[in-house]
């Protein structure tokens, strides 16, 4: 008895006297006008709820750069200055303007809250072999955006 059924996949766990002894005795328990399966013992999974989903409507956030909303929320960044809401485009334009990355040069986000001015050693074709010439601190690790907090609870519900 090694807990597989003929095709080697695992059976359910069915306890370890109610299994002999239904085998042993022809399916009937040890107890007489007892089955050999406990019934009144609710079964796992009914025990257990699933979390419920946060159904209420995310905050209309705007960009504090255009005015426009932020249609997607979760791909919006913390002003450097204020911690408000940015489309994650208007700061690019922002940085592009202040650092005007030279030929070759590409400015991109590098994760963290970090941009960074990246240099292709072969050109543009050759993604391998870069260099990051500067790192651009746009949002600040130690400050969590109040506005997330909306976000994050309708994401994470366990």
């Amino acid at each position: 008895m090694n807990g597989r059924d003929n095709r080697g996949r695992r059976r359910p766990f069915r306890g370890r006297n109610s299994e002999r002894s239904a085998r042993s005795s022809g399916g009937e328990s040890i107890i007489a006008g007892h089955s050999a399966r406990r019934t009144n013992v609710p079964n796992e999974y009914e025990r257990i709820s699933p979390p419920v989903p946060n159904t209420d409507l995310l905050p209309v956030l705007n960009c504090i750069r255009c005015g426009l909303p932020i249609t997607e929320p979760y791909l919006a960044l913390s002003d450097r200055y204020n911690g408000e809401p940015v489309h994650f485009d208007c700061v690019m334009a922002e940085l592009t303007e202040q650092e005007k990355p030279e030929t070759g040069d590409v400015l991109s986000y590098i994760g963290g809250g970090r941009f960074g001015i990246i240099h292709f050693n072969n050109g543009k074709g050759e993604q391998k072999n870069f260099t990051i010439k500067k790192i651009l601190e746009w949002e600040d690790k130690e400050k969590k955006a109040k506005w997330r907090d909306a976000i994050a609870d309708r994401y994470s519900i366990t």
